[in-house]
């Protein structure tokens, strides 16, 4: 980042040796270049030369083939934030904001996963990143329920109405609009989600399946809950398309211009909270002026 120049589009290698790359075909001495580019990537993001981190899609079987220790660029960034503490997987597209309880995890061992203490921590955070990293006031948040038809009354499931339905409850009592949970099929069927600020989720493709069907090419993937500010675009590698110039920039584009924004809003937010400025103080300097 020393290096860069202001205003212009910089390229920097990490690396001296001399690398052939063949399109559409990863191998370990790839994956080697981007650990080592992620880790220069992170260094000047932490020492504050850089403000924002944006990603590019990974092979994560050859990335940990290469000895990359962490299933992808989460997990990494969140080791080093400081450790164990919750994050969100956030999708956002044009009014579209999606959260997942559970992550890369085998749908067999979604239910015993979700409890209620653990709805509510997501909800917390997609809570705060809405206040935070998107600038809303007061946003409204729908949880999905598990089960088809949210359990249908408990028919079809105990989960929504023994653990999903009490994490509403306490959201409410901590001052959190949330609302649900809503059977998914239909939330996303009939459009119930334009009314909402932020949707979470109860597992991976129960919120990725209808937001990619609505936003593929243009969403953008958000890490929620890190200090530092880190989105990419909402497709994998592509490497069936690799080198053939028919991939589209524009999820990545996306991606670019919300790590921007979201480093903006931040900056706003964190003024407001350390120096509000009060009513009677504005009146005031209005008479004054």
């Amino acid at each position: 980042a020393r290096d860069a120049v202001a205003r212009k589009f910089n390229v920097v290698n990490v690396w001296e040796e001399d690398v052939a790359i063949e399109f559409g075909k990863p191998s370990g001495q790839l994956a080697s270049y981007a650990i080592k580019s992620l880790e220069a990537a992170a260094q000047d993001l932490s020492s504050a030369k850089i403000d924002v981190l944006v990603t590019a899609p990974i092979d994560k079987h050859a990335m940990q083939q290469a000895g990359f220790a962490y299933p992808g660029h989460t997990e990494y960034l969140q080791h080093l934030a400081g450790g164990d503490g919750e994050v969100l997987m956030l999708l956002v597209g044009e009014g579209l904001r999606v959260g997942t309880v559970t992550g890369h995890i085998p749908i067999k061992d979604v239910a015993s996963a979700i409890t209620t203490d653990r709805i509510i921590a997501k909800a917390r955070l997609l809570h705060q990143s809405l206040l935070r990293d998107f600038g809303i006031v007061s946003p409204r948040i729908a949880i999905l329920g598990l089960n088809p038809h949210a359990g249908d009354g408990g028919a079809l499931g105990s989960e929504d109405k023994e653990r999903i339905a009490p994490a509403v409850r306490r959201l409410n009592d901590e001052g959190i609009t949330a609302m649900g949970p809503y059977a998914a099929d239909g939330f996303f069927g009939n459009g119930s989600y334009k009314h909402f600020d932020g949707v979470l989720a109860m597992y991976h493709d129960q919120g990725l399946a209808p937001f990619k069907a609505l936003s593929f090419g243009h969403g953008v993937n958000f890490t929620a809950g890190l200090p530092i500010v880190r989105t990419s675009p909402d497709h994998g590698t592509g490497l069936d398309i690799a080198g053939q110039g028919v991939a589209s920039e524009g999820s990545f584009r996306a991606a670019v211009w919300m790590a921007c924004d979201i480093h903006r809003n931040r900056e706003v937010y964190k003024t407001i909270g350390t120096d509000p400025l009060q009513p009677q103080k504005r009146e005031k300097e209005r008479k004054e002026g």
